[in-house]
């Protein structure tokens, strides 16, 4: 962790030592300290940005809010951790807040940090920067192109729409029980541009957005999420279940359920190794015939998910609107739940729902042994995260699957 640069914004002059020693003893010798917001921000505008910034929220004068607003402003930290002898709810509350200003919040702890817990969220951190720079939404993490930079191939020549099409490429991230075993994975789209290079969501998704193109990509990746698991079926005779987000706009067309089943019928898969996770938006109309297509689809067997259940639209209304089958819980209530006991009984509580509805449940987000270990406390549940794996292709998703069979049919956490 040598190469880390962190912030410690603490007004207790004991506890701002305390850290700093903590953070020596870890190999994190690029530790600046401020006993005041105006301190902190002064050295952040003399030194430049940091990775982490480690903040109290109430001190005298300008306050923890106050920091984190800042940070939000001019970028200059890629991570936070909110640290406070307040109540719990208090710290959710700002870590809540914190996210609303597209800061990554690695966790909200009460004072005292114990070593173990600053480790683990440094691993964290370190984590989501070596394995998928996404996860940091800052602007500094990863540029944005418009639809007409990312048609440019050279001076006068242009990629064409099919050619664009093509260089849509699926990562998947494996799905597995609390036992280890594989339940399926999630088709996650990447962009593999001839200039660019790879390229995740957050550098071109507003642009294809923007373009009304987001149909034909979300029919690109369930294409490739069914090639693969046709693949997987020929190759092996075992059936590799599969999930593809899909966007309202999509499912609320009249013949999507038709043209699903049919796209599952050329690739001569069972339907129930699809799973469509509904990306939810205000705008989601349930209409009758918008209800009788997904009720069809329920009927063959496809399996319908509430994406990030809790958070924007996707609520119990919708729930009970809808004929779901899986409820998946988003990483901002599971991140750090092995040391916050209120987020656990959140998770406990939707899970208890679940099992009274008759639905399975995925949590995503799971990137620590502590996070991973709580979660076997509440049993009953499907797991992904970097905990598990990262998204990976598919010659490296076959691999890792065929590794984990090799050590005796389960599919490890790694």
């Amino acid at each position: 962790m040598r190469s880390l640069n962190v912030l410690v914004l603490e007004d207790n002059a004991f506890q701002l030592m305390a850290l700093h020693k903590m953070l020596n003893a870890i190999q994190v010798f690029n530790v600046l300290t401020a006993d005041s917001v105006e301190v902190a921000q002064q050295a952040l505008a003399n030194r430049g940005g940091v990775d982490i910034a480690i903040c109290d929220l109430q001190m005298d004068g300008q306050d923890g809010l106050d920091m984190i607003r800042f940070l939000a402003k001019y970028r200059l930290a890629r991570a936070l951790i909110i640290l406070s002898g307040t109540d719990q709810s208090i710290l959710d509350g700002a870590a809540h807040f914190a996210r609303s200003q597209g800061i990554l919040v690695l966790g909200s702890l009460c004072k005292p940090m114990s070593l173990e817990a600053l480790c683990q969220l440094l691993e964290t951190y370190q984590n989501l920067v070596a394995q998928d720079a996404q996860s940091l939404p800052l602007k500094q993490i990863s540029q944005r192109f418009s639809l007409e930079e990312l048609h440019q191939l050279a001076p006068g020549q242009r990629i064409s729409d099919a050619g664009m099409f093509e260089q849509w490429v699926a990562y998947y991230q494996p799905k597995v029980s609390l036992e280890g075993q594989l339940a399926g994975v999630e088709a996650l789209v990447r962009w593999q541009h001839p200039i660019h290079g790879l390229m995740s969501p957050g550098q071109f998704m507003g642009a294809v957005e923007s373009a009304g193109l987001i149909e034909p990509l979300t029919w690109r990746m369930l294409e490739l999420a069914l090639t693969l698991s046709s693949r997987v079926l020929r190759e092996r005779g075992e059936r590799l279940p599969v999930s593809v987000n899909i966007p309202p706009s999509m499912i609320e067309r009249d013949d999507f359920a038709r043209q699903v089943l049919a796209l599952l019928g050329r690739f001569g898969l069972p339907a129930n190794v699809l799973t469509l996770e509904i990306v939810e938006n205000p705008s989601l109309q349930t209409t009758a015939a918008h209800l009788e297509g997904l009720l069809r689809l329920r009927m063959q067997g496809c399996h319908l998910s509430i994406d990030d259940f809790g958070t924007g639209a996707s609520n119990i209304q919708r729930l009970l609107q809808l004929p779901f089958s899986e409820l998946k819980i988003p990483a901002e209530f599971v991140r750090g739940i092995g040391d916050n006991g209120r987020k656990a009984s959140v998770v406990a509580g939707a899970l208890f729902m679940a099992q009274k509805m008759a639905l399975s449940v995925v949590v995503e987000g799971v990137e620590t042994a502590c996070d991973y270990r709580a979660l076997q406390e509440l049993g009953g549940l499907t797991v992904q995260g970097y905990f598990i794996a990262r998204p990976m292709s598919e010659v490296d998703l076959l691999c890792w699957i065929e590794e984990r069979t090799n050590l005796g049919g389960l599919v490890k956490a790694v």
